[in-house]
Order: structure tokens, then sequence, then C-alpha cells
């Protein structure tokens, strides 16, 4: 048994008095032991990011960003043991944990660039008016306090990635909390940012248990919360504190279009590769996996075999082998759940074409046709490797079929029309549009997040800092402009 991760307490290690253990998905291997923070040590680390906030946004552009470019490179060099280590404590394959560290390499990369470049603020004359007369405002961003960081299991390197860089790069402090199931790559994140200059107080990470959380995001001196997860969690954070600023991504159902002219053998072949993969390429546990398939009339029954196929390809295993490409869920209840939502999809008439088999917390990638639309499975987030596949007829009844769901994530559109796609872009009700590929591509410094109950606000890394800074304007009078 390996010794006791220690957690980050503003910028150093230190242990509480309690510990939990993080065992493997796949095998329950015992993974690591992580200290817990005492309730005291939770107030020191929220009472230094408070005091240390005005100092952090004044701190040099430079100091930020040559931090912040030391993670890129750290964990670019460490690529293959934080690989595994994801890979060990979220049952992620190998080698998506590996493209889940380029991702957060990148992150920290595009954090550092915005450092340099953000704040240097936006020049108004005044004097459109007479009243205004050699004025001229200066309009500038500043961090409104600390953030709290609240990120999920499933990305459990990148998402805090995306927590943590746009907070150093706006010069504002975060308390970040990592999902219980894996807090490992988050106390290795810390390791690299303690090899900075960052100031004491600037940053934590909190291995505290879900169910002290509420008393975190009550915190008055975190006027910030960045939440990443569910979206029953999200929406009682944002009710519990309506005062606050609060960045929810909340997940989706997200939905592959493809329309009549995405036709040729190739076209076809291409779109199931694709649906197949990023069904179930973190075991489904994407909010951004593809969940529904519409599919125009025309080229539906064309399609249907090849995305069976494309399924059945997928290699379900150990996830530390480079062959694997679905791993298990996060644990066994999240695959009984599944497999009750499939069961009880099937009981109501759906087809099942492959899959809906469980083994411990494996859940078999599986195709659904005639899924009814009042099942579970139809209307909510299934968060494993499940599709359903529907026929419509035409353009407008696909739209129509997406913006049929309470989420609004993503949407990808397989088409060659690029007036079909400006017409996906005006009609379909989400926070970003794929065009010729699956809604589970997203850049890192892309706006990204969603509409409806998929949260509000935006990561991505300027994105994100405009969420943590407002703007604060500078009037110059007298000036011979």
């Amino acid at each position: 048994m390996s010794s006791t991760h220690a957690f980050w307490l503003a910028g150093r290690q230190a242990t509480g008095e309690t510990t939990f253990d993080v065992t493997s998905p796949w095998d329950g291997a015992h993974v690591g032991t992580v200290s817990v923070p005492t309730e005291a040590q939770v107030e020191e680390a929220v009472a230094a990011a408070h005091a240390v906030r005005d100092d952090f946004a004044a701190t040099p552009a430079h100091v930020r960003a040559a931090a912040l470019d030391h993670v890129a490179r750290r964990l670019a060099e460490r690529t293959e043991e934080t690989a595994r280590l994801i890979s060990a404590e979220n049952g992620k394959p190998v080698k998506w944990a590996r493209g889940e560290v380029g991702r957060a390499v990148s992150v920290f990369r595009f954090a550092a660039e915005e450092a340099r470049r953000f704040n240097g603020g936006e020049a108004q004359r005044l004097d459109t008016d007479a009243g205004g007369q050699g004025r001229l405002a200066l309009t500038r961003r500043f961090p409104k306090g600390a953030v709290l960081g609240i990120a999920p299991f499933n990305f459990p390197l990148n998402l805090c990635a995306h927590k943590v860089a746009p907070a150093i790069a706006a010069g504002a402090p975060i308390v970040l909390k990592p999902a219980p199931a894996t807090p490992l790559s988050a106390l290795l994140l810390g390791e690299l940012l303690a090899e900075t200059e960052l100031p004491a107080g600037s940053w934590s990470v909190l291995t505290v248990p879900n169910d002290r959380m509420p008393a975190l995001v009550r915190d008055e001196r975190l006027p910030v919360v960045s939440f990443t997860g569910s979206e029953k969690v999200g929406y009682a954070i944002m009710d519990s504190v309506p005062r606050k600023h609060c960045t929810l991504e909340l997940g989706g159902n997200g939905a592959a279009v493809v329309l009549a002219d995405w036709s040729s053998d190739e076209d076809l072949d291409r779109a199931a590769g694709r649906i197949a993969t990023f069904s179930n390429y973190q075991g489904g546990q994407s909010c951004v996996s593809v969940q529904r398939v519409i599919v125009d009339a025309a080229v539906y029954d064309r399609l249907l075999p090849r995305i069976v196929a494309a399924v059945e390809a997928q290699v379900t295993g150990d996830p530390h082998d480079d062959k694997t490409d679905v791993g298990p869920l996060v644990d066994e209840a999240a695959a009984r759940r599944v497999a009750s939502w499939v069961d009880e999809a099937v009981q109501a008439g759906a087809t099942l074409h492959t899959g809906g088999e469980r083994d411990g917390a494996t859940y078999a990638p599986t195709v659904l046709t005639d899924l009814p639309a009042d099942t579970t499975l139809a209307r909510e987030e299934v968060f494993g490797p499940v599709l359903s596949v529907r026929k419509v007829n035409g353009e407008a009844e696909a739209f129509a079929a997406v913006n049929d769901s309470k989420y609004g994530l993503q949407a990808g559109v397989f088409t060659h029309d690029v007036q079909a796609a400006f017409r996906a872009h005006r009609a379909l009700e989400v926070g970003g549009v794929v065009i010729g590929d699956v809604p589970s591509y997203r850049a890192d410094q892309m706006p990204y997040g969603g509409t409806k109950q998929s949260g509000v606000g935006r990561e991505g890394v300027r994105f994100a800092m405009d969420d943590y800074t407002y703007e604060r304007v500078l009037v110059l009078t007298d000036l011979a402009l």
C-alpha cells in the first residue's frame, strides 16, 4: 500500500486527521490513500485565498504566464505517468488518458498566452456627446475575488485544468475541490503548481468529501463558483447562493444528425465510425458523448447496420491495455443505473441491436432503435456507452428532434451543404454546432457550454477568465483628444 497522498493547502502540502482510499473501477485495486483536510485547514485555505486576492490580482503578467508555461511543460514531460494515473483512478482507457493529458497541456499553454495579453484595456472616447468633451474611458477587467472550482470525475485532470488555469491567468486565487473518486490527478497538478513562484494562498487543492461542499459553496469569501457536474447538483448550488456568480457546465443529451446529402459509402462509413467511437470513448461518460443519432430516412437503412458494426468493433476491456477502446464506468453503481435505463427502454418497446449486458462496472457498448419518447433513456443524460438511432424525414424534422430535449450542450451535423450548416447554426438550441462530425469535438480554447438545462457561462480559457472577472471603468478628464 502506498503512503498517504497529502493535499495542497495555500500552496504547501498538508495532511489532516482522516483518509480515504481510491480504488480502480476496473478491478477494485488500491490506487492510493488520500488525506482529508480538517475544518480548520479548509478555513485556512479559504482565508489565505481571500487575503491574497488583491496582491495576486496585481501580480505582473509575466509571473503568472511563466507559472502556467511551467505547468504545461512539466505535464508534457510526465505524460505517460499522468496518463497511467488517470487510467488507474478513473478507469479510462490509457490511450484516451494520454489525450486528456495533451489537452491539459494545451489548456495551460493557452492560459499562459492569455495571461500575457489579458486586461490591456479598451479605450473609448466620450466626447461623442458635448458633456463628455475632453474625456476618455479606459475599461479593464479585475477579478471578482477567489474562485471555488469544483471538478468532476470523468476528466480528472483536464477539467481541473479548466478551473485552475484561467483563474491563475486572470489573477484570481482558486480553491480546487476535485471529485472524491478521482483526486490523484488534481494532487499531481498541485505538485507542478508548487514548483512555480505563485504567491502563497493563490491556490489550494482540497480533497474534501462531497457532503462538505455546501459550506464551501456558501462561503462569502469565494464569490465565484465554477462547477462541472450533474444538473441536480449544479442547480442546487446556484439556488443556494443566488447572489454569487456561478458558472455551471451540467451535461447534455448529445445528438448527431446525419442529413440526406451525407450519402456516399465513404460518408456513411465515416459517420458510423465517428458515432461509434464517440458514443463510447470515455465509457460514454462525457457531456458531449453521442447519445442520440438522428438520421434522414434517405440514408437510414444504409447507415444503421454500419453503426451497429462499428459499435461492435469497439474493444472493451482492461483500461491499461493500449488496445482497449472502452473501459469501465466510474463504479458498479453507475453501470447498474445504465443497465436499468436500457432494460426500461427495451420493456417499453425499444429494439436492442447490440450490447445491453453488464459485467461489474463495465457496460457493453449498446445500440437501440424505436426508443419511446417517454423513457428515461430518451429524456436524460445516460452517461454511459449507449446510443439510440432514430429515423426522420428531412432537415426540419431532424433539427426539431435535436431541440426536443431539456439539454442544449452541443450537436453534430453530418452534411456537405454550407447552407444547411448555417441553418443548423440558427435553428439548433445548443451551445455549439459541429459540422461534418459528432457533437463530441471540443477545442479547449473555444467557448464551451450550453443552453437550457445544460448550464450557464462558458469554459474555454479566455471565456472562463471573463466569468472570473468584471469590468471596471477609468474615466480620464480634460484630455486633448
